[in-house]
């Protein structure tokens, strides 16, 4: 019941903070079209989805930080799930780490096709 309760509570924080990153999005130009640019459109629509992807992967893991650091706080003293805790907040910067480097990755390699 608790996982199930975790999870939907991430999954509410997680949806109510995605109509604000969409809605900041600037429409992307469609090739082909008056206002089309090609190539490049297509580049940066890409990038700009992958940017998207990797933002909502970096809310989640923030959002698992808060819930492994409130589990550390309410384990009551038992070693078991405080262990549990910290691995899973070890696992999840590590991951934030992954996500950083492929968002500079994403940067670079969108910078060589310019």
């Amino acid at each position: 019941m608790q996982r199930l309760t975790d999870t939907l509570l991430s999954l509410l924080i997680t949806l109510s903070a995605l109509p604000a990153r969409v809605l900041a999005l600037e429409v992307p130009s469609i090739p082909g079209l008056a206002a089309g640019d090609g190539v490049d459109g297509i580049k940066d629509t890409i990038v700009a989805i992958v940017v998207i992807v990797l933002d909502f992967v970096l809310l989640l893991a923030v959002v698992y930080v808060i819930i492994a650091g409130i589990r550390l706080i309410v384990s009551g003293g038992d070693d078991g799930q405080k262990d549990t805790a910290k691995k899973t907040i070890y696992y999840v910067i590590a991951g934030i780490i992954v996500v950083l480097l492929a968002r500079v990755i994403v940067s670079f390699v969108a910078g060589l096709f310019e």
